[in-house]
């Protein structure tokens, strides 16, 4: 009786692999559908990489199909080497990482062709229209640093900050606030994407707020607050913003949470000094100033700007802040010297009728990246926040600040933007997928300022952002990884050990002691 369930038991095996078999036949190795049916559509597939310029160094594009069937094909080929065969079961396909590199790096430049079969329910095979790609002769750092956080405000107290390598999947803590009692950190930045000199701003209960320097491998800690930061060229100074950050909710709105800087202004800090400095021309007493971000020739300090003025209850708009809008602006620099130019009006609010947010010139100096939404500081929170562009060289020549709005964007938030160091690709999060959780989201542009289609950072598991509940935001491209240690900069975050810094401040601004009224991290910055 045993041998009888046996025997049924192999019989049944190899039907089921009789079948499987006989929808495709091996040939020296290679999958070939010997019958299919041609339908005239490319395959539905999640992400949507499709039509799309890809860097030649970005690990697997790994999908979904989303499509029903039993049995899934795909080879991925292009003009040299073997192409890529991928036979599943599922509607996931996982993509070989070497054999990808292996592809991809030998035909940079080229196209990059998908070619999906499905098996349907009937038993009948259905090649769909070919996905196209192009591979970027360029490609894109290696690294990526970011911060992640849950979005709702109560659940502050679990954020860190990642380096993700772009050209696998693996990420790693740079710190968690795990570290010093659930503090608040943000703020990371980087000197002309080199890991070897890092900014990060803390804020503990515990701890107080403060800075942390990362400079050639040693870390210091400084007594004072930065927010938003930009490294000179040089490394020899920073420029950053000091923000009094309040935070409030809508009862019933798109986005329920607010963000409005009730003061602000900018400041520098000097390296080899250990000393902060400011001017009057960028830290006016009836303006608000914030987002410095330096040219990479370090001759010019971007910025926005706005009347303080303008920070007033407004009973009669839907928002009590909407007539905040910010200019954008820019003032020369003498590092030499330290001698500051002229202000200048880049962008004036005035005749936009938006507010313009988080200048970031491209490292080629041609390109300027900003945003623009409707009101406010803080696009992350703006539905209406897209991407602009200005070509600064044309600037130059004919003395008029163009600038376009990128087709990339959706009709959701866009916002924390940085570039690659050779210019040729750029990252930014973006609220695009459900209205709720920022992802982040890389995109070619070319010598022109053309800019093409975004990929969704790609993920080992496609279904990664299905379940992932957390947001990433300020992304950071480096050229290399971070090196030092989460305990090395928790060590200093807890130590007694710190560079005192004398903030020459004396106008109508915030200090730099510790902010009173806001019992936690989050009410300071999200």
């Amino acid at each position: 009786m045993k041998k009888c369930y046996l025997y049924l038991f192999i019989i049944l095996v190899l039907l089921i692999l009789t079948a499987a078999v006989t929808a495709y036949i091996l040939n020296n190795g290679k999958v070939v559908i010997e019958q299919y049916v041609s339908i005239g559509r490319p395959a539905l597939i999640s992400p949507d990489y499709a039509d799309a310029v890809i860097p030649p160094n970005i690990a697997p594009l790994n999908f979904v199909i989303q499509e029903e069937g039993l049995h899934y094909f795909v080879k991925i080929s292009s003009e040299q080497g073997e192409p890529i065969e991928v036979f599943s079961r599922t509607p996931k396909i996982i993509i070989p990482h070497k054999y990808w590199r292996r592809l991809l790096s030998g035909n940079t430049g080229k196209e990059l062709y998908f070619d999906i079969f499905i098996k349907r329910s009937n038993g009948q095979w259905e090649r769909t229209a070919p996905i196209t790609n192009k591979i970027a002769a360029e490609n894109i750092d290696p690294f990526l640093v970011y911060r992640k956080i849950y979005p709702a405000h109560s659940f502050w107290q679990d954020m860190g900050i990642y380096q993700r390598n772009l050209e696998n999947f693996v990420e790693s803590p740079i710190l968690t606030n795990n570290y010093y009692h659930r503090g608040c950190l943000n703020c990371h930045a980087f000197c002309a994407n080199r890991p070897d000199k890092m900014l990060i701003g803390i804020r503990s209960e515990k701890y107080g707020s403060s800075a942390l320097l990362v400079n050639d491998g040693e870390v210091n800690k400084l007594a004072t607050r930065f927010a938003y930061t930009s490294w000179h060229p040089s490394g020899r100074l920073a420029a950053y913003s000091v923000n009094k950050v309040v935070q409030f909710f809508h009862t019933s709105s798109r986005e329920i949470r607010e963000v409005v800087d009730e003061d602000s202004l900018l400041a520098y800090y000097l390296v080899d000094a250990a000393a902060v400095r400011t001017s009057p021309k960028f830290s006016r007493k009836d303006f608000l100033e914030t987002h410095p971000a330096w040219s990479p020739d370090g001759r010019y300090l971007y910025f926005c700007s706005a009347p303080i003025s303008q920070v007033r209850v407004d009973t009669t708009s839907a928002s009590p802040y909407s007539r905040v809008k910010y200019d954008l602006m820019r003032i020369s620099y003498d590092i030499g010297s330290d001698r500051w130019g002229e202000l200048e009006t880049v962008l004036s609010a005035q005749d936009t009728k938006m507010t313009a947010l988080l200048p970031r010139v491209s490292f080629d100096g041609r390109w300027l990246l900003f945003c623009m939404s409707d009101f406010g500081c803080f696009p992350a929170l703006r539905p209406s926040s897209d991407l602009y562009l200005m070509d600064l060289k044309a600037a130059e020549t004919d003395g008029q600040y163009n600038y376009s709005r990128l087709e990339i964007n959706s009709d959701r938030s866009e916002s924390w933007h940085s570039w690659s160091s050779n210019s040729r690709w750029i990252v930014f999060s973006s609220k695009r997928r459900d209205s709720v959780f920022t992802r982040l989201y890389l995109a070619y542009i070319d010598k022109d300022g053309n800019v093409y289609k975004p990929l969704l950072l790609p993920q080992k598991d496609p279904l990664f952002y299905d379940s992932c509940l957390q947001s990433y935001n300020t992304p950071e491209f480096v050229a290399e990884p971070v090196k030092v240690r989460a305990e090395k900069l928790a060590r200093a975050i807890r130590g007694s050990r710190r560079i005192d810094i004398d903030m020459p401040i004396s106008m109508a601004t915030p200090t730099t002691a510790a902010p009173t009224g806001y019992s936690q991290p989050w009410q300071l910055r999200e």
